[in-house]
């Protein structure tokens, strides 16, 4: 039986709370994180702390471990769930465990890519993405698992591609089950203000979490380069955190804990339903900052001019002016005739009669698959996965991203350069510009499910006309399963068909 749960209910009440983020690395001696968990249960607006995993790409404790021992000691959890190097049966393992606990609150993320791993010579796999893992958690939801379903995303990008493909992605995220948001981490007003904005025209209600770090002079160094991912410092807030530093004795603890207390005044005049808290969890300060901001909470305009540190000519939503679209290519105009979505349904029943009889010839399937291979990898990047929705991409593969991503970008780029591989390109920006160029924005919407793994080396075309694969029109449940036990043999048909082993 699952205890209450303080989070759910602050919501509810339409409470301003507060959530502390306990990093659960493996610098930090488990048993200090437990006696730190103590203390921040007795702080009554407090109502949750979030259990990282992954954080920064760096393995740590585990989180469902941290967790458990952190609610017995009187704290909620919200734990910290990342497709990072995990296939479905071992994510849903995971989230059986927390059922089995009774804990119910999850932060579904895609999760920063391990650190010191050589993309091209060693790739981690993603089964799921973020939007994937939401969708998976409300499927084990509707099966009787109570699930409470958080989710990421990040206002503070300033490219048109990296700032609206954040909030189209949140769409996704809040129609596959969200129940409440978290913001990564920026200082920028403005950015806090959009993204409010953009939700409120929409007639969302989904509850969001601004994020409030204390920020101390070295993490702000890291971070103004973009380290960890998804976060950013300005140059300028750099500079005054570095002076604060060198001008007070306690180090610039003061002043850090001073604009924490006014940004959370920002958040909460803007509407936010709580703030996040990280950085710096120790329970005097915790409760210093909820105190002062709750003081200075009528000047919370006044702070938000002060704290609005954006890069110069970086774009904002409802204040620069839209880029030109860029002209599309000739392969992405061929693309389109030959994507089979577009063919008339005459071509397609004739091609579905002949490619069953292909299907029942091996030799011929596999050349059909060799012959759209060598077309297809060379122009688009095709790694033959059997499960194509370049026409939903805008024929960006998805299978060329990193992390395998097919709803949309993590929070990882920066400046529309990939996280993994950071002198190239997101592929993101692309499939972003093309669907503009070709005014189609709007589609980017569409959920597109996980790939079928047991489709890798066939033939797409085959794969599509006989309905064999996994996308939007023809998806399978994510899962089959009791909320009382485990589907075995579901799990035995899925090693049957699974890939290599994960990397370890």
């Amino acid at each position: 039986m699952s205890l209450a749960n303080s989070i759910r209910d602050s919501f509810t009440a339409g409470r301003f709370c507060y959530m502390v983020e306990l990093v659960a690395s493996q610098l930090t001696r488990e048993a200090k994180l437990l006696q730190v968990a103590s203390e921040l249960a007795q702080i009554p607006q407090v109502v949750g702390a979030g259990i990282t995993s992954y954080a920064g790409g760096a393995i740590g404790h585990d989180p469902i471990r941290v967790g458990t021992a952190a609610r017995a000691r009187g704290l909620v959890p919200n734990i910290h769930i990342t497709c990072v190097n995990k296939d479905r049966l071992t994510i849903r393992r995971e989230l059986e465990d927390l059922y089995a606990l009774g804990i119910e609150n999850v932060f579904a993320i895609t999760g920063d890519y391990p650190k010191g791993v050589d993309h091209l010579k060693n790739p981690v796999p993603y089964d799921f993405d973020s939007v994937q893992l939401v969708e998976f958690l409300s499927e084990l939801r509707a099966a009787g698992m109570p699930f409470h379903i958080s989710v990421a995303v990040s206002p503070f990008k300033y490219t048109e591609p990296d700032c609206r493909y954040q909030y189209l992605k949140l769409e996704k995220k809040i129609r596959a089950g969200a129940d409440f948001a978290i913001t990564q981490l920026g200082y920028d007003s403005r950015k806090f203000r959009e993204l409010k904005r953009y939700l409120d025209e929409r007639g969302l209600k989904t509850p969001v979490l601004g994020n409030v770090y204390v920020l101390p002079a070295k993490a702000a160094e890291r971070m103004s380069k973009g380290e960890p991912p998804g976060c950013w410092v300005a140059p300028e807030l750099v500079e005054r955190i570095q002076a604060e530093t060198k001008a007070s004795t306690d180090k610039g603890l003061a002043a850090r804990l001073e604009r924490a207390a006014r940004m959370v005044a920002i958040v909460r005049g803007l509407g936010y339903a709580g703030a996040y808290l990280g950085g710096d969890h120790q329970a005097a300060r915790v409760r210093w900052i909820i105190k002062r901001s709750e003081e200075i909470a009528h000047r919370w305009e006044e702070f938000a001019e002060e704290i609005s540190y954006g890069p110069k000519g970086g774009y904002y939503l409802y204040g620069s002016p839209p880029s030109p679209p860029k002209k599309r290519g000739f392969w992405l105009r061929m693309g389109r005739i030959a994507e089979p979505a577009n063919w008339p349904s005459p071509l397609r029943s004739v091609l579905t009669l002949a490619f069953r009889f292909v299907d029942k010839h091996p030799k011929l399937a596999e050349g059909l698959e060799r012959a759209e291979l060598k077309f297809k990898e060379p122009v688009f990047g095709c790694h033959a996965c059997g499960n194509c929705v370049l026409g939903l991409m805008e024929f960006v593969c998805p299978m060329t991203c990193p992390k395998n991503l097919r709803n949309g970008p993590c929070g990882g780029p920066l400046n529309g350069m990939c996280e993994v591989l950071p002198d190239r390109p997101c592929i993101w920006v692309s499939v972003f510009e093309r669907a503009k160029a070709a005014n189609r924005i709007e589609e980017l919407k569409v959920y597109i499910p996980p790939r079928n793994p047991a489709l890798q080396g066939t033939s797409s075309y085959l794969n599509y006309l006989l309905k064999r694969d996994s996308r939007p029109g023809n998806t399978q449940p994510l899962v089959q399963i009791t909320a009382a036990a485990p589907a075995k043999q579901e799990e035995r048909n899925w090693q049957a068909k699974a890939p290599a082993p994960l990397v370890k």
